[in-house]
């Protein structure tokens, strides 16, 4: 069982209001050397807010066979509500700064004259795949004592390039370094939102993990665990609160995650996910059914245990087209305002629950009032699972274990 602080979240700006994000991740930076790790920390954010278009429903009403038809297109999902810890790798290695190499008083980045950029994602070195920080660091010690120049290839949006740079020997700390500091992973601890039964996928968070140095969403796979919150940070005006919380048996993988979009992750389950707060089915709602008025999040303020709590959909926006930020809703029950002080971090992807439908799933805290805070329609999340497994093809899903 692993111990997880959970780290405050980096605030962003919307219009007006100032808010953030409530799926605190934290993620290891290294130094490209044979050992040095730098302090630096990663989180889930939602980047900038933009419309994607939702595609149709001939596009993924394959997905649900035997339960969505031309009369009724809702498709029934169990709401989720627990607790997960969630570990994200990265399929390559992301530079996410610059560090100072010192020769005599001279101090410069190799990796920067280079040309390689913050954000860029390093594939392969001396034409090896690279997949872990620890590995790249082998590399640069065994070609730095050869005084030998290696060849790096990364990508720089959709651009494939290279860079040839020669490490150079640290005189603070006696090793081969070349300038950067990479990232292979993040971690941390979020809500599940949903588990299909008929095909085992499911959603969570209800936004993207981007690295928290260069705002870039994390491209890669993962694994999601149990997780058990442990005490809460209660939320004041400027100050969003947070859940503390534990890993749960990591070494028992719930589910693969197969995707990182900005509508959550999403991937699938080898058994549908214990401690639930129903224990049949429900349709998710059309985003259009979904309307200002009374609903319930679920969501763990202590140990595993899925409660409901009330809360008013304060705005519900038409939305032709997939946006995260659909809906505005407010805490009203005073047992969970007492305890969080409204949202906190590591809500994220709560299911809000409306006229007995999966509605949508909490995503943002108005830092400014923590009782308030952003929404995702769930139809969203659900559209962007179905895009995603037909890429993966029609027949079979992936391992879990």
């Amino acid at each position: 069982m692993r111990h997880w602080l959970l780290k405050a979240a980096t605030l962003l700006l919307f219009g007006t209001m100032t808010m953030a994000p409530i799926s605190p991740f934290v993620s290891n930076a290294q130094a490209m050397t044979a050992s040095d790790t730098a302090p630096s920390y990663g989180q889930a954010r939602s980047g900038v807010s933009h419309t994607t278009a939702a595609p149709d429903a001939s596009q993924w009403s394959w997905l649900f066979p035997g339960i969505q038809s031309a009369s009724d297109p809702h498709v029934e999902v169990l709401a989720g509500g627990q607790s997960i810890g969630i570990k994200l790798h990265a399929s390559g290695i992301l530079v996410v700064g610059y560090h100072l190499v010192h020769e005599g008083k001279q101090g410069f980045s190799p990796g920067e004259r280079a040309n390689v950029h913050v954000g860029d994602v390093i594939d392969t070195v001396e034409g090896q795949r690279v997949t872990s920080v620890e590995q790249v660091s082998r590399l640069i010690a065994a070609a730095g004592a050869k005084a030998k120049p290696m060849k790096f290839g990364f990508h720089r949006k959709d651009r494939a390039l290279t860079a040839s740079i020669v490490p150079q020997l640290d005189d603070d700390t006696g090793l081969y370094r070349i300038g950067l500091y990479i990232r292979d992973s993040a971690s941390g601890v979020g809500t599940l939102t949903f588990y299909v039964p008929v095909n085992h996928g499911f959603g969570a968070l209800g936004h993207v993990i981007a690295d928290v140095d260069t705002g870039d969403p994390i491209e890669g796979r993962g694994q999601i665990v149990h997780a058990a919150v442990t005490s809460i940070d209660r939320g004041e005006s400027g100050q969003p609160g947070e859940k503390r919380g534990l890993f749960v048996n990591e070494r028992k993988v719930l589910g693969t995650i197969v995707r990182n979009s900005e509508f959550g992750v999403f991937g699938f389950m080898q058994n549908p996910p214990d401690h639930g707060y129903f224990s049949h089915p429900i349709q998710v709602a059309l985003s259009d059914e979904v309307h200002p008025g009374p609903a319930r999040i679920l969501t763990v303020v202590s140990g595993q245990k899925v409660e409901a709590f009330d809360v008013l959909i304060v705005k519900a926006t038409r939305q032709d087209s997939a946006d995260i930020k659909g809906l505005i809703i407010r805490i009203t029950d005073h047992r969970l305002l007492s305890k969080t002080g409204g949202i906190v971090q590591g809500m994220s992807g709560s299911p809000i629950i409306q006229d007995g439908r999966l509605a949508g799933a909490v995503t943002h805290v108005f830092v400014s009032d923590p009782t308030q805070g952003y929404g995702v329609y769930a139809e969203w999340m659900l559209k962007n699972l179905g895009l995603n497994t037909k890429q993966l093809g029609k027949t079979g899903f992936p391992s879990a274990s």
